[in-house]
């Protein structure tokens, strides 16, 4: 009897402990289906974060009206923040959008016709650089462009001008590589540009070959008369600068500029635009300013003061890049290539041909027997 006893009550507990257990289960999956229902979304976050603000400086007890008023100031603050989020998506867009501008122009028909009378090209150099830097451009790719190539230098030599005449000029600036003397050299370029009345100014340095067929091919895809500056940047992201504006105030500027290691060009147009931050002297103000060297100071007038962004280009090239990645089949298609020195080794562009490494270390003559086989003092017969 005790038995039998002790083994209900033994069965009455086990069942109170699970129903227990039941109720308790069901009472905490009821309490979680609560939360999630309540958990607010995003846009709830949004709306209520406006709402706090507004609260701020509204009553309680607001008449009807002035609801009418708060709500549509809440609508209004919705779309502000809408907006703002679609400008910073559209920013993100222009960042990481691929560098196909230059590409699809020149897939497109031309814009206009134009020859390379057309085009001004600039050489920057230093009379040090004469002999070993200018000879091999004036028997290479200046020999067919003699008539729009000017040479910018720092010192008077007879034997430069019996070679190109009045296209040899001395600007007077120091011989130092200083950002003064280089932003001293590119206003001399920039008002000899404006004077010559041509439609493109192209800056170039005294190490990079110019294919000039392929240099009007890609700017006859822009009208000279609208906006254009096209290059090729040697940094990753815009340039960080502080701009003097005066009383010492200053504030930070950041802003996109083509190498002119590489070579750039800006349309007469745009040029035109720029006159009061790069003519008569100017030019030396706005470098100093901001204190950045002379192709900067372009970009910096170009993109941060007038609005007008950078077009980049692959097919140019400086000694600052691996220019042994310059595909050799793809050789004639590129704009300006260079030589120099990259990671401790010899960056030169990767062709063959008739002349060694040792006859020619820059392998621009290489390049040019390639591009102008009839060239007189190029061998015949060699395969490149």
């Amino acid at each position: 009897m005790l038995k039998s006893y002790g083994k209900k009550c033994a069965a009455s507990i086990v069942a109170g402990v699970a129903f227990t257990c039941l109720v308790v289960l069901l009472v905490a999956a009821q309490h979680q289906r609560i939360q999630v229902d309540e958990k607010p979304n995003g846009r709830d976050v949004g709306m209520r974060s406006l709402q706090s603000l507004e609260n701020l400086s509204t009553s309680k007890d607001a008449p009807a009206d002035q609801s009418q008023s708060q709500d549509n100031s809440r609508l209004g603050q919705v779309k502000g923040f809408s907006a703002y989020f679609t400008k910073l998506t559209r920013g993100r867009r222009e960042v990481e959008k691929p560098e196909s501008q230059a590409k699809a122009a020149t897939e497109a028909p031309p814009a206009e016709d134009i020859s390379p009378n057309d085009i001004f090209i600039a050489v920057k150099t230093t009379k040090k650089f004469h002999q070993s830097r200018l000879d091999l451009l004036l028997d290479t790719w200046i020999s067919r462009n003699m008539q729009q190539t000017y040479i910018f230098t720092d010192g008077e030599d007879e034997e430069l001008k019996k070679k190109i005449g009045s296209h040899a000029i001395n600007t007077n600036c120091s011989a130092a590589h200083s950002r003064q003397a280089l932003s001293c050299k590119m206003a001399v370029e920039y008002d000899k540009f404006i004077e010559s009345g041509k439609k493109w100014f192209c800056h170039v340095d005294d190490d990079n070959y110019v294919n000039m067929r392929t240099l009007v091919k890609l700017l006859s895809h822009y009208p000279h008369t609208q906006d254009v500056y096209i290059g090729k940047p040697s940094l990753d992201r815009p340039i960080e600068a502080t701009e003097r504006l005066g009383d010492n105030k200053m504030r930070p500027v950041n802003f996109w500029f083509a190498t002119g290691g590489a070579g750039f060009c800006v349309s007469r147009g745009l040029a035109l635009k720029m006159s009061p931050w790069a003519s008569g002297g100017h030019f030396m103000n706005t470098a100093e300013k901001i204190r950045l060297p002379d192709d900067c100071t372009i970009g910096y007038i170009i993109e941060s003061v007038l609005g007008v962004k950078l077009i980049r280009s692959n097919l140019f090239h400086s000694h600052l890049e691996n220019l042994q990645q310059v595909p050799k089949s793809e050789l004639h298609k590129q704009v300006t290539l260079s030589y120099g020195m990259f990671e401790n080794k010899r960056n030169i562009i990767n062709v063959k041909g008739a002349f060694t490494v040792e006859e020619d270390p820059s392998r621009f003559k290489s390049v040019h027997c390639l591009l102008y086989p009839d060239t007189p003092w190029c061998p015949s017969h060699v395969a490149y």
